[in-house]
């Protein structure tokens, strides 16, 4: 195991602890879409909070710990695979020029959607993803591949796919060794409050209101 790759992930999980006191359980109305990030991580099952743990909880540290494997193969990508560098780079730049409501977020809320999600019968005047997709100039817009460019850039992009996937794996093992502090965490400051929840809500289905 790299020793700073294990110190990276140890670093995010102290990170992580850190900001778990201060979680409360969400009042709004939930929302009926899977997080792609969270739903069916390995990162997840590797703490075991691939169940029974409020998404909140779980986003918070599947971010911080993505965001590892990210740099991993951003470092790999800029190092190894040049075409795919300048067509990140150029779809960057494009983007910069976009107002960009979901950059800069806190882990906790990186990834998710800026917008809640829409009522029936009730539009919105405008949305914050709606600002941020506004169609690119045809200045914006990029060079044409050559055919032997389209697949030296397939090539370049199953690189990078296989670099992911191992940093990945790296880093499930990395985390698999705070396992039992993350546990003792989530029953210290999380399952009370679930608990508590559960509690409001079985005593107010018991005693309905007398009309």
């Amino acid at each position: 195991m790299d020793r700073s790759l294990d110190t990276r992930v140890s670093q995010a999980v102290d990170a992580w602890l850190r900001w778990l006191p201060r979680w409360r359980p969400s009042t709004h109305r939930g929302r009926t879409r899977l997080c792609r990030r969270c739903f069916g991580s390995p990162i997840m099952a590797a703490v075991g909070l691939d169940h029974d743990v409020p998404h909140a909880v779980q986003h918070g540290l599947s971010t911080r710990v993505k965001a590892i494997v990210d740099d991993i193969v951003d470092d790999y990508t800029q190092r190894n695979l040049p075409l795919l560098q300048r067509e990140l780079h150029e779809a960057d730049v494009r983007k910069e020029r976009q107002y960009r409501p979901d950059h800069g977020l806190d882990p906790e809320f990186d990834g998710l959607p800026v917008d809640p999600d829409p009522i029936p019968g009730e539009p919105y005047l405008f949305t914050l993803a709606g600002l941020a997709g506004e169609e690119p100039s045809d200045d914006d817009l990029p060079v044409p591949l050559s055919e032997e460019e389209k697949a030296a850039l397939r090539t370049e992009i199953r690189l990078a796919d296989e670099c992911a996937i191992h940093a990945g794996k790296l880093v499930c093992i990395a985390i698999e060794a705070h396992r039992e502090r993350i546990q003792e965490a989530v029953a210290l400051y999380v399952e009370p409050q679930v608990e508590a929840l559960l509690a409001d809500l079985t005593l107010e289905l018991d005693s309905p209101p007398s009309w």
